[in-house]
């Protein structure tokens, strides 16, 4: 019997195999959960994907800028399961002005675009799927390390640090309804976003050098195991938290 044995679990983000959302759809099937997944733009892609999969799950487009998708989002959901126990959020996209150095050159609607995508859409995304959680649920998030800029990262990164604070500010709110909002901050693992990324091989460095536990960059499944344990039973009263999940290199210096 699996940890997740039993729950319902929307994953957005699938997008490759490579995803981290991927990896934690998979090892949610594994533990028990029954699993729906969303994607946006291409559709046939993420269908194509899903089927590599334990078990082929259902796939709804959801596209976190249009108001129609989020609205309509529970009545989907739930043409293929009754309710949720959790939700992934998985899904992220700056334009490139936004990213790879230019960061004092970016006009404001390219960092609209990154917020509303990469931040904003916790919110969004939980309040759609709040009335199928009537009795509580775990929405976990994908971060990556806020605390510090990164080269490249840019406005990401600012995004990341808002996604931080929404994270809190829904754990705050949403606590009488027992919605947990945790996020985890994986370290850097080669999926698509990342190679999207101007710079990135410059993570491969300080992980290979600093992680006491060391890091695979090819590997998800640390990350991904984070996600599926805070969508379990076994953190029942943890929320609001950012759990690092990058073999320590954000508690050690140089």
């Amino acid at each position: 019997m699996g940890i997740l044995e039993g729950k319902r679990i929307l994953v957005t983000g699938v997008l490759t195999e490579a995803s981290f959302a991927f990896h934690v759809a998979r090892l949610a099937q594994q533990e028990g959960a029954t699993v729906v997944l969303t994607g946006f733009g291409r559709m046939s892609l993420v269908e194509r994907i899903a089927k590599r999969l334990p078990s082929t799950p259902p796939v709804i487009e959801l596209d976190v800028q249009n108001t129609e998708h989020l609205d309509t989002l529970a009545a989907r959901v739930k043409e293929h399961v009754d309710g949720l126990d959790g939700v992934v959020h998985s899904i992220g996209f700056a334009p490139a002005t936004a990213l790879g150095g230019s960061f004092l050159e970016t006009p404001f609607e390219d960092v609209s675009t990154a917020v509303h995508v990469s931040t904003y859409s916790l919110k969004s995304l939980t309040m759609a799927t709040l009335p199928l959680m009537p009795d509580g649920g775990s929405v976990v998030g994908l971060d990556f390390d806020a605390q510090v800029a990164w080269p490249g990262y840019d406005w990401m990164g600012v995004a990341k640090a808002g996604m931080e604070a929404t994270a809190r500010y829904l754990a705050k709110y949403l606590g009488e309804k027992n919605i947990r909002v945790n996020l985890i901050s994986a370290g850097p693992v080669k999926t698509m976003a990342a190679r999207s990324i101007p710079g990135f091989s410059d993570f491969e460095g300080v992980w290979n050098e600093r992680a006491p536990l060391g890091w695979d960059l090819s590997d998800p499944e640390p990350g991904a195991r984070g996600v599926v344990a805070l969508l379990s039973d076994w953190f029942p009263k943890t929320t609001g938290e950012v759990i690092h999940v990058d073999g320590g290199v954000h508690a050690v210096g140089a």
